[in-house]
């Protein structure tokens, strides 16, 4: 009788599914309920501009007149009479100047205070405050520290009898400086996340090496960097992409100068667009400067990916 019972009241096969995909259908309206206002955005403030940038690119426009389809010719110009591949030379110029510096800066101070020591959390607010400034207010203040009669560098080097050098005025010592300047804003930003990594790792990991005979430099090398790899591959990509995009500094400090020493991609957009009011060839230089930073993000993704260490819990 129990088992007739429950026959008859047993919800057929078909119910069960009909109910289930009315409530993945409700999850799905709510998530996109939620993602709508991140999805507008995205799609207003970014796929939107680059579907423009990339029209652009192929028009010949000064803001005033009206747009004239010139195709690819745009292209070829920026590379023939705008000087772009010089300024790509000095950005990439600027991108190894300050990528591996400031990273190994930033891990060796993640490595420093690591352990909990007395002073180490006032020490990271330290380190982290220069990021917390804006470039620009950065950039006037190491405008006045380099500079070559009043800057706190030259009367330093005066009082060891040593005449120091127009730092933003020479061409060998221009680009250094600006390179110096973001590694001083950006590289305890950068300390913070190679912190996060370091704690991830099991303290266990390193009493096996030390058991196995392993230094200190052994197990940096055989544990702390495999382990580190994907917190590596993070700031380095962030890194490369923010320092291909450099502008803010270097407009302030020297605004490409001396000469075209310190004229970096972002900066030679910006004086053909809003300066020579070219905006085809600037909106080329835009989508050039996208491609190569792309090829490069792969390019790090694919290397790390091969090498990148999981450990099984």
């Amino acid at each position: 009788m129990s088992v007739a019972a429950a026959a008859t009241t047993t919800v057929p096969r078909h119910e069960h599914v009909e109910t289930a995909s009315k409530a993945d259908r409700r999850r799905v309206r709510t998530a996109f309920a939620f993602l709508a206002p991140s999805l507008l955005g995205v799609i207003l403030f970014l796929l939107i501009p680059i579907i423009f940038v990339l029209f652009l690119s192929l028009v010949q426009w000064n803001l005033l007149t009206p747009m004239k389809w010139v195709g690819l010719s745009n292209y070829a110009n920026i590379f023939r009479f705008d000087g772009f591949g010089h300024s790509l030379i000095v950005t990439l110029y600027y991108v190894i100047l300050n990528i591996p510096i400031q990273t190994a800066f930033a891990l060796g101070m993640a490595l420093l205070l690591q352990r909990k020591h007395a002073g180490s959390g006032l020490i990271r607010i330290i380190a982290v405050l220069p990021f917390l400034s804006t470039p620009v207010a950065m950039g006037v203040v190491w405008n006045w520290v380099f500079n070559p009669s009043t800057g706190l560098v030259n009367q330093f080097l005066g009082h060891l009898g040593i005449t120091g050098p127009a730092w933003l005025s020479n061409e060998a010592t221009a680009m250094p400086v600006i390179a110096f300047a973001n590694i001083w804003q950006y590289a305890g930003y950068n300390m913070l996340f190679f912190l996060a990594g370091l704690g991830a790792i099991p303290p266990s990991l390193y009493e096996a090496a030390s058991l196995d005979g392993a230094g200190k430099w052994e197990q940096f090398r055989r544990v702390t960097l495999p382990l580190l790899r994907p917190t590596m591959l993070f700031v380095l990509v962030t890194g490369v992409i923010g320092s291909f995009q450099v502008f803010d500094t270097v407009y302030v400090m020297t605004a490409g100068g001396p000469g075209n020493a310190t004229q970096v991609a972002s900066l030679n957009i910006y004086n053909t667009a809003f300066a020579g009011f070219r905006i085809g060839e600037a909106s080329a230089m835009s989508v050039v400067l996208f491609l190569i930073i792309l090829a490069i993000t792969i390019a790090q993704f694919r290397y790390f990916n091969k090498r990148i260490t999981y450990e099984i819990a």
